[in-house]
């Protein structure tokens, strides 16, 4: 069995949580900073964000625009999209990251790990072969080769050209 380890996130996990009264993936997409807020696509029913907490280089997350904690909840258009999306993301990701492979999914309940419970996103982990190493594990430590914005300036051209 393959393990795949990610021990500096549990220092987010324990961490006390800012309660905001607003959640943040309403309130990105109606202001007008996508750049600072690290929204790369805007669609029709789902837009596309970058992770500000990333398991890996260009970490990114497709979030409905209606906030909801259940995919019950979603129309099948929004759920249709949401796919279309991840599909266009691996793929520009390949192009871009030379990403040989992908976790997708979503977290749905505390207890699975999500962190913003009460409105549904779904991750995708561009991923290398060996992509993990030592550092983690022994020094605590993940090795992020390009900064958030860096990222975001790489891959925004990209989003951009999708209809």
């Amino acid at each position: 069995m393959k393990k795949l380890w990610a021990p500096w996130r549990m220092e987010y996990i324990l961490a006390p949580k800012e309660k905001n009264e607003e959640c943040i993936f309403c309130e990105k997409p109606q202001r007008n900073r996508d750049r600072e807020d690290l929204i790369l696509h805007r669609g029709k029913n789902a837009f596309v964000i970058m992770n500000k907490y990333p398991y890996n280089n260009a970490h990114l997350m497709i979030v409905p625009y209606r906030h909801t904690e259940s995919t019950a909840d979603l129309e099948r258009e929004t759920l249709a999209e949401i796919l279309e999306l991840a599909d266009k993301t691996m793929t520009i990701l390949k192009r871009k990251m030379r990403a040989e492979g992908f976790n997708f999914g979503a977290n749905i309940g505390a207890a699975a790990g999500a962190g913003i419970e009460e409105h549904i996103h779904f991750h995708i982990l561009p991923r290398w072969v060996g992509d993990t190493n030592f550092m983690p594990v022994i020094g605590h430590t993940k090795v992020l080769v390009q900064g958030l914005l860096e990222t975001y300036d790489d891959l925004k051209p990209e989003f951009d050209q999708l209809t």
